[in-house]
């Protein structure tokens, strides 16, 4: 079972972006084309992935993170490929580029390895500082688990940590171990990893010392 998080950093495939999507009707190829060149850069994880009814494509349920503004749900009608769609199931993020006036008209891709900014959950649960976790509120993202054994969570958490001033508030999105759903319950606590105070991207949740594993 992959345990790798909505946070937990980028899923890495060789070569340029390509298989590029967008929502129905509301781009040409050329006003496509233009976006991916002029957008604002961004990435979206992914919440719930299906097919569509009638025509082809999927339509993905995704939550948008741009430099400097708060994230937000949308949802992408978008044409991919069977190899592209295994990089694009629930808790995994992709790049996007946004149409600034637009926030909702965006295209949706697969990164390379110069695109991947995020950093991996190996690398926060390593030497990432450690912080205790106060569960907030979890839900599921998507009816569709795309064959993960393990069910797909949005986790909102308060987190505390001895060398940070005050409390902040965090957003994963991620597979959670069967075995440890108990540990997501209003009000338990869960042993976290993390390199700065954000909104949840630096952030990675220790399953096996939350479990008592180590």
């Amino acid at each position: 079972m992959n345990m790798a998080s909505a946070n937990s950093g980028w899923r890495l495939r060789s070569g340029r972006p390509r298989n590029f999507g967008l929502r129905a009707g509301s781009m040409s190829d050329a006003q496509r084309r233009e976006l991916l060149i002029r957008g604002t850069f961004g990435s979206a994880t992914i919440l719930g992935v299906r097919p569509r009814r009638q025509e082809p494509g999927h339509v993905f349920w995704v939550r948008v993170q741009i430099e400097g503004a708060l994230p937000y749900e949308t949802r992408v009608c978008q044409r991919v490929r069977e190899d592209d769609l295994e990089w694009m199931q629930p808790a995994d993020v992709v790049c996007c580029r946004v149409d600034p006036g637009d926030r909702d008209r965006l295209v949706l891709y697969v990164p390379d390895i110069e695109e991947a900014g995020r950093v991996s959950i190996s690398k926060i649960l390593s030497d990432g500082r450690r912080a205790d976790a106060t569960v907030l509120a979890a839900a599921p993202v998507a009816a569709d688990y795309g064959g993960r054994d393990d069910p797909v969570l949005r986790l909102d958490m308060e987190l505390r940590a001895w060398d940070e001033p005050k409390p902040w508030h965090v957003r994963l999105v991620q597979p959670v171990p069967l075995a440890a759903i108990s540990l997501v319950d209003l009000g338990q606590h869960l042993e976290v990893a993390f390199f700065t105070v954000d909104h949840g991207e630096s952030v990675a949740v220790d399953w096996a010392a939350s479990l008592g594993e180590d």
